[in-house]
């Protein structure tokens, strides 16, 4: 299923999308300004971004134009109080993809979702290399030559935070942050816990040590053997 990442400082409409859609069976972020939906489309792949105009700080149309400026070429959707079409111009401009007029029906969002995500630019198919390990965030399939094992979700987005930080030491504390939405979602055990999983599905490609822990530092995932 489609992984949405939905950028929106008002709390009670972020909890309504983020519950209504993972009810629909997607895989749902939330990020309540623009510097943190930067910070997780830096580290995360989405299939799409639902994004409010108006955020605290970096504004959405900040955070478009950085994304795309950046490479990104996800989807995104706007959601806006305002109608008059200078700000349709300048977001489509900006690389924006749709637009949607607060207030709204959420049954039509979802609609612009799914038409957003048939699109063929919309299918994720993003790869990472890192030291003979290929990570396919889409289907969460790892490779090592000719040999493949499929991931859950939670350790997919672990291995890809680390594949994208190579070289880059983290404590369990930090990784609980970077992974889980909230200390309540999991703790540091839960991240032990998971790496422990990880750890052993990658022993079955042959890259039992592809994780490393460097006591005093950390897990790490190195760039070079």
């Amino acid at each position: 299923m489609a992984k949405l990442l939905i950028v929106e400082d008002d709390a009670a409409i972020a909890d309504q999308l983020t519950a209504w859609f993972r009810e629909q069976g997607y895989v749902c972020e939330a990020a309540s300004s623009g510097e943190d939906g930067m910070q997780l489309l830096s580290s995360f792949s989405y299939d799409l971004i639902v994004l409010d105009w108006n955020l605290p700080g970096m504004s959405g149309l900040e955070v478009c134009r950085q994304f795309r400026k950046n490479g990104g070429q996800t989807p995104i959707l706007f959601l806006t109080a305002q109608s008059d079409i200078t700000y349709k111009e300048s977001g489509l401009d900006s690389g924006a993809d749709d637009f949607l007029i607060k207030p709204f029906e959420i049954r039509e969002l979802a609609a612009r979702v799914r038409s957003l995500l048939r699109r063929p630019a919309a299918v994720l198919s993003e790869k990472l290399q890192v030291n003979g390990v290929q990570l396919e965030v889409s289907t969460r399939t790892v490779y090592s030559g000719a040999k493949q094992i499929q991931l859950m979700p939670t350790e997919c987005s672990l291995l890809e935070y680390m594949m994208k930080h190579p070289d880059t030491h983290y404590s369990a504390k930090q990784l609980l942050t970077a992974i889980w939405s909230s200390e309540s979602e999991g703790s540091e055990d839960s991240v032990r816990t998971c790496m422990k999983t990880l750890r052993f599905k990658l022993a079955k490609i042959g890259m039992d040590d592809f994780v490393k822990t460097n006591r005093g530092f950390g897990y790490v995932v190195q760039s070079k053997s």
